[in-house]
Formats: structure tokens, sequence, C-alpha cells
């Protein structure tokens, strides 16, 4: 029970950028903010879904890193659409799904603005390894979907 209540507070604590902008009136000058909010459950089952609650907020949903939030970050977020483009036409799906498990060495991956997405999931899928595979899985194969033709 305890380690259930600690992985709630994990995947409460770890949390995923929403972008809030707001118009500052008096100075006339635009003020941009990182919001946070929890990180919502999501099905193993669906790399589709896994993106657009996970990453399209600043990848955005083309994966052009066009995102609401990507003005807000300091290091603005990859161009998923292009990845098989700058990898000689070949979708890199190792290099993807090692970076949302977290185990590159990636810049945009190592600040504290992009989440590192396999200790997520593990709580998530409360431990299950396989279900934290599938997940990644999932995941990498749509944006392979997503690779500009």
């Amino acid at each position: 029970m305890f380690i259930k209540k600690v992985g709630s507070i994990v995947v409460a604590l770890s949390l995923l950028p929403a972008f809030a902008a707001s118009q500052d009136q008096s100075q006339g000058q635009s003020a941009s903010e990182i919001k946070h909010v929890p990180v919502k459950v999501t099905s193993a089952a669906s790399g589709k879904e896994m993106y657009v609650s996970y990453c399209a907020v600043c990848h955005g949903a083309d994966g052009k890193g066009n995102g609401p939030a990507a003005s807000a970050l300091k290091t603005p977020p990859s161009d998923l659409a292009a990845l098989s483009k700058n990898n000689g036409g070949k979708f890199p799906s190792l290099k993807v799904s090692t970076a949302i498990r977290g185990d590159a060495d990636v810049v945009a991956h190592g600040t504290k603005e992009m989440p590192v997405w396999g200790p997520l999931f593990r709580d998530l899928s409360q431990g299950h390894e396989g279900e934290v595979q599938q997940r990644i899985n999932n995941l990498t194969k749509y944006i392979e979907s997503l690779q500009e033709k």
C-alpha cells in the first residue's frame, strides 16, 4: 500500500508541462509561463492517445515542435516529423524508444522541461515492465506514423 501511494505521489510530482499565456495589460507585455498538471492515465494500447496526452502540448499534434507550450520552453521541442528525413530516410526507432524511456543523453530530455517518460510509464503501469514496454513501443510507432513523406 505504501509503495502504491509513493507511486501516486511520484506521478503527481512528475508533472507534464502545459502552457498558459497571459497578457499583462498594465505593462503591455506578454508573459508566458509553464503550468503543471498531473500526468493523465492513458491506454497503453494507443500510441496516439499517449502522444496527444503527453507529447502534443510541446511537439504539436503534427509532431513539428509547434505545440502550444513550445514558445514558453527554453529549449525548442524537436521536430519529431523530420526524424526519418534527418536520419537518411530511416526512422530511428531505437533512438526514439531509448529517449522516451530516458536512457539516452538527449539534450531536450535532459532538462527539467522535458519529462522522461520511462519512470512515469512505470508508475502508471504500477511497475509492470511488459506494459511499460508496450507504452514505449506504441508511442514510438505512433511517432513513426507522423514522419513526413
